[in-house]
């Protein structure tokens, strides 16, 4: 099949989407993705001219970023299941990104895509703007999956003390802990089974669930099930956002811990990710615009 054959196949049913500049999405399921509001807001607010496709290909992932950077796609992003599959068809991958071990942003260079991971920053940046800092805390992390490389990073980048990471398989644990660790951060990465949770010593913790467990609305409290676990945060991340209120959610809440879900996160990473496919800087009110527009979009 030939690129412009590709092309054709992927572009099926987005083609009443007029725009000469296009940007997009790749990923299986995709449809519902809510990334098309923050792009293509940001393109009417600086008048770019761009449109934002999301993209559902099936495992043919090299042959669609060869096709996409061939018929000119200025910028995609990358998600599941391809955020780490992505990187042996890049022609550089950012430091961070490389460390992580994933991909969600394609920016166009002259040999090819360049990859980043806006994950990591879009998580510190809805952290920071709630007045919380990761820098010498104590971090504890429910969850050792895709989602939580980028979170354990964030950790290392941002300095916290000491990190967690609880589990049910503690052989996947320890090897996000083993990769995290290093001459620099010495054994900050703690791996625990969730069979011995309480040997984290008591104390007060910044606590971020990284599991797929409150996705649906008959699951509950991820990993581990004792309420008084959850006493011991000081504030509390849950990176799914649908539902905006998990049971992790909700049991901090009635905790009277502060907690955010993962909307700002997604929101940032997409603003991120933007700035550095167009070389601009996102204000403050734009990105509350966008923002008011993802809520009502989502929970209406």
């Amino acid at each position: 099949m030939s690129n412009a054959d590709i092309w054709e196949k992927i572009i099926e049913g987005y083609k009443e989407v007029k725009s000469d500049n296009y940007l997009g999405i790749f990923g299986y399921p995709i449809k519902h993705t809510l990334s098309p509001i923050i792009h293509d807001m940001i393109s009417d607010e600086f008048s770019l001219g761009e449109r934002y496709i999301p993209f559902e290909i099936d495992e043919n992932l090299g042959e669609y970023v060869k096709s996409a950077y061939e018929n000119g796609i200025k910028g995609l992003n990358i998600t599941v299941p391809f955020k780490e599959r992505v990187i042996p068809y890049l022609c550089e991958v950012d430091d961070d990104a490389k460390k992580i071990g994933a991909v969600n942003t394609l920016v166009r260079t002259d040999k090819g895509y360049k990859g980043y991971n806006t994950d990591m920053e879009g998580l510190y940046r809805s952290i920071k703007e709630t007045g919380t800092e990761i820098k010498d805390k104590e971090v504890i992390m429910l969850g050792a999956g895709g989602a939580a490389r980028a979170v354990a990073f964030m950790c290392k980048k941002y300095g916290a003390k000491k990190i967690y990471i609880i589990n049910r398989s503690i052989d996947k644990a320890a090897a996000l802990s083993d990769d995290m660790n290093d001459k620099e951060t010495l054994k900050k990465f703690i791996p625990v089974s969730v069979d011995e949770y309480n040997t984290v010593s008591n104390g007060k913790y910044i606590i971020i669930q990284c599991t797929s467990v409150g996705l649906k609305s008959e699951d509950g409290l991820p990993l581990i099930h004792d309420i008084n676990f959850y006493r011991q945060a000081e504030f509390a991340v849950d990176l799914i956002y649908n539902p905006a209120k998990t049971c992790f959610i909700k049991c901090m809440e009635e905790l009277g811990i502060p907690v955010i879900n993962g909307l700002k996160m997604l929101l940032y990473q997409g603003i991120i990710a933007n700035e550095l496919w167009n070389n601009i800087e996102v204000d403050a009110t734009l990105t509350e615009k966008i923002y008011s527009n993802l809520i009502k979009k989502l929970y209406r």
